[in-house]
């Protein structure tokens, strides 16, 4: 599929006038997707060479095209700029052209630093080539299942970006301890649908999560932002000028290459490591969020792939050549062509590589990280030994 606009029936490039009582923005949407990290938790499949948002988990593409994909056609919007890591490359240029863009915008990071350095750069970028651009942040590695959900929300944020920062909260569905949380604060009488953001929450223990649930105030943090490229280097330079300044002088020592652009990466290793919700939202004058119900999960271990995949009678999630019997509520995915035969399991996760197989309880697969955390402490030290 060619990323190419296609009619919609709400012109979203209005000009500037009122709609609910909130100004029109008539700038295009610049998507800006976040492809770093490194899916500890996917282990054995998630790789540092071939992490989560490079690998087909929910479907037959990655979830970088997948989150591509999710904003394509939209009328008004421009071709996506991605952040990557430089060692991905050409594995992101790939999938890219794959999905018929021949016009790649790839910002290449020598070492990750987190999203508020990667925003950063992103905006440098994009105010370079158009003043009055305006940012949708995403994830690489997050799934949506609801993409009319997604777009609505989308519509809402592109009419209400001039009310400033404007973040997408999900409606949760159970106590959750593995996501930050947000807190909402009152409605927007002038934008219906919007409510200011009273804070932004770390992720709590069980306890804590169950009450967020119960108050009805709180809300999933999604990580996807919209927001004027300029407004956010204003807050950034306001906030974290020591940020804003390793990222511009790393811009301006990197190179261009095609479709490429590097950073510096002596420049770029002096930059502070920060989330945007850390070094911009939570200090932020405007702040704003939209509930939604857009079967959002960060996928963030194999239970969250588990509880987003179809499942058969048993509630069994089950890929590639596996024989199951007597087995409920387990996913089991078979990645080599080796056949995987379970029986007699409940609630587990069996995942079968051509170089490793992990057996877990479905509960304790965020645990995943520490065995990826040992392994290389023990790889580390047969090298120095060697």
């Amino acid at each position: 599929m060619r990323y190419a606009a296609r009619p919609n029936p709400q012109d979203s490039r209005r000009l500037a006038g009122v709609t609910g009582g909130v100004p029109v923005i008539a700038s295009k949407l610049h998507p800006v997707v976040l492809s770093g990290g490194s899916g500890e938790r996917l282990w054995p499949l998630s790789r540092p060479q071939h992490p989560k948002q490079l690998l087909s988990l929910i479907s037959e593409r990655s979830m970088l095209q997948e989150t591509v994909e999710r904003i394509a056609g939209l009328d008004g919007c421009a071709p996506p700029l991605v952040v990557a890591s430089a060692e991905h490359r050409f594995l992101v240029a790939d999938q890219l052209q794959q999905l018929g863009l021949t016009s790649k915008r790839i910002v290449l990071e020598p070492c990750g630093r987190n999203t508020a350095p990667a925003a950063a750069v992103a905006a440098l970028v994009l105010t370079a080539e158009d003043p009055e651009a305006v940012m949708v942040l995403m994830p690489a590695d997050h799934a949506v299942r609801d993409r009319a959900a997604f777009l609505s929300a989308l519509e809402l944020a592109r009419e209400a970006v001039a009310e400033g920062f404007v973040t997408f909260g999900i409606r949760p569905t159970r106590a959750e301890t593995g996501y930050g949380y947000i807190k909402r604060g009152p409605a927007l009488s002038e934008a219906p649908g919007l409510f200011r953001v009273e804070s932004f929450v770390e992720k709590p223990d069980l306890a804590t999560a169950e009450t967020y649930l119960a108050s009805g105030q709180y809300l999933w943090n999604s990580g996807i932002f919209v927001f004027s490229a300029a407004r956010y280097l204003k807050e950034l330079a306001r906030q974290r000028p020591d940020i804003l300044q390793a990222c511009r002088k790393a811009l301006e020592a990197g190179t261009r290459d095609q479709d490429f652009i590097r950073l510096d990466a002596a420049v770029f290793d002096t930059c502070p490591s920060e989330s945007i919700d850390y070094a911009v939202m939570e200090k932020a004058a405007r702040v704003v969020v939209i509930p939604s119900d857009m079967g959002w999960s960060d996928v963030g271990a194999w239970n969250a792939l588990w509880e987003i995949a179809e499942k058969d009678d048993a509630a069994n999630a089950v890929l590639g050549n596996c024989l199951i019997q007597d087995v409920q509520g387990s996913y089991l995915r078979s990645e080599d062509g080796r056949l995987v035969a379970a029986i007699g399991l409940a609630d587990m996760v069996v995942i079968s590589t051509k170089d490793a197989v992990l057996v877990a309880p479905r509960s304790s697969t965020m645990a995943v990280r520490d065995v990826v955390r040992k392994l290389k402490a023990t790889e580390t030290q047969r090298k120095s030994s060697a």
